[in-house]
């Protein structure tokens, strides 16, 4: 891992996304993902691992796209899991994301359901 800012809370990963594709960086993007994380995109056809993940977030971003911090709704925590969702201002339903601390005391994401338009 980098020395980029880490998620100390489950809710911080998506100011952390919001501020890390604005800033055009896929890798650190990556970074909020555990090694083997799943993220629901594209639409029927997951991206496994974090190599993946950054790929894909590299091409994504390849066309700057700006994302606006939405409304968070109450985060569901059983111990080292939680599970995290914002209420989009695009009113497509909602993105949604199950998060684990890791042994650093940190938040990763383990499963991302997002809702990226194109």
């Amino acid at each position: 891992m980098s020395t980029r800012q880490r998620a100390t809370e489950p809710e911080d990963l998506a100011r952390l996304v919001v501020k890390l594709v604005n800033a055009g960086d896929a890798e650190g993007l990556a970074e909020l993902y555990e090694p083997d994380a799943v993220l629901a995109y594209p639409p029927g056809s997951p991206t496994v691992g974090r190599e993946a993940i950054r790929a894909l977030y590299e091409r994504m971003l390849a066309s700057k796209p700006h994302f606006e911090l939405e409304e968070p709704l109450p985060t569901v925590r059983n111990g080292d899991l939680a599970v995290t969702s914002t209420k989009p201002s695009d009113n497509t339903g909602g993105r949604v994301q199950v998060v684990r601390r890791q042994s650093d005391g940190t938040w990763l994401r383990v499963i991302d359901r997002p809702e990226i338009r194109q």
